[in-house]
C-alpha cells in the first residue's frame, strides 16, 4: 500500500494551530518544572555537602528516592495516588480545585525528579572545589552560609553549565510523558493529528524537528554564557 504524502496538511487549520498550541504547552512544561528542579536540586546539593550529618541523610534519601523510580511511574503516582493520600477535602481540591490539574501535576513531577539530579551535579561542582577556598573564607571570618553564598555557589555553578544544561534538556524531552495524564503538549497533539488526518510522518516529523530545534537553541545559547562565565585556570564539569 503507497503512502499518500501531504505535508500541507501541517500549514492548514487547525492543525497547525495545534502544533504550536502543544510546542507553548511543552515550554511552559518545561520551564516551569526547571524552576522546581532548580531551586530544590540546589538546596538537596547543599545539604549533601553540609558537616550536618542529618542534612546530609536527608539530601541522600532523596536523591535516591527520586533517581531511582521511573519518571512514568512517578508522573502515575503523583496523578493518581497522591490525592488518595490526603484528607478528602485536600485531595478534591488537588482534583478538582485547582486550574489546570494535568499541567501541574506534570509540572512537579518532572520538577522533584530533576531536582534529584540538579542536586547531584550541584554537589559534584561544590566538591570539585579546593578545600582551601572553604578554609581560607572561614578564616576570615564568614559563616557557613555566607561560605557558600560568596564562594562556593558563585564558582560551582559557573563550573557545571555544561551538566546543568543537559538536565534542562533532559527535562524538555521527558515533558512527552506528560500526555499519559492528559496535557496537550507537541507530542500528544501530534498524535491527534495523526489520529485525525491518518498522516503521521508528517507529524511527527514536524515534531521532532521542532524538538531538534527548541534544543539546538538553548545548547548554543548556553555555550555562549559558559564561554562567558568560564572561570580562568579551571575547566567545566563535562568540557572536553
Amino acid at each position: 500500500m503507497n503512502y499518500n504524502w501531504d505535508w500541507g496538511v501541517l500549514v492548514t487549520a487547525p492543525y497547525f494551530g495545534w502544533i504550536i498550541s502543544g510546542l507553548g504547552w511543552t515550554l511552559a512544561v518545561a520551564a516551569c518544572a526547571w524552576l522546581i528542579a532548580f531551586t530544590l536540586g540546589s538546596i538537596i546539593g547543599i545539604m549533601r555537602t553540609t558537616d550536618n550529618p542529618v542534612a546530609r541523610s536527608i539530601g541522600a534519601g532523596y536523591v535516591e528516592v527520586f533517581r531511582n523510580i521511573p519518571l512514568l511511574v512517578q508522573m502515575f503516582l503523583w496523578y493518581f495516588i497522591f490525592p488518595e493520600l490526603l484528607p478528602e477535602a485536600w485531595g478534591t481540591w488537588v482534583k478538582r480545585g485547582i486550574p489546570l490539574p494535568e499541567f501541574w501535576t506534570a509540572v512537579v513531577c518532572l520538577g522533584t525528579y530533576t531536582a534529584s539530579r540538579v542536586a547531584e551535579q550541584v554537589r559534584a561542582g561544590i566538591n570539585a572545589i579546593s578545600l582551601g577556598q572553604k578554609q581560607a573564607a572561614m578564616a576570615i571570618g564568614l559563616a557557613p552560609m555566607q561560605v557558600y553564598r560568596y564562594i562556593l555557589l558563585p564558582v560551582s555553578y559557573r563550573t557545571i553549565i555544561p551538566p546543568m544544561t543537559s538536565e534542562f534538556l533532559g527535562i524538555f524531552k521527558n515533558s512527552s510523558l506528560a500526555l499519559t495524564i492528559g496535557v496537550l503538549e507537541l507530542t500528544a497533539q501530534t498524535r491527534q493529528i495523526e489520529e485525525y488526518t491518518f498522516q503521521g510522518f508528517e507529524a511527527f516529523t514536524a515534531a521532532t524537528i521542532l524538538y531538534i530545534t527548541v534544543t539546538f537553541i538553548v545548547m548554543t545559547a548556553m555555550a555562549v554564557v559558559e564561554k562567558k562565565m568560564a572561570i580562568p585556570g579551571m575547566i567545566s564539569l563535562g568540557a572536553k
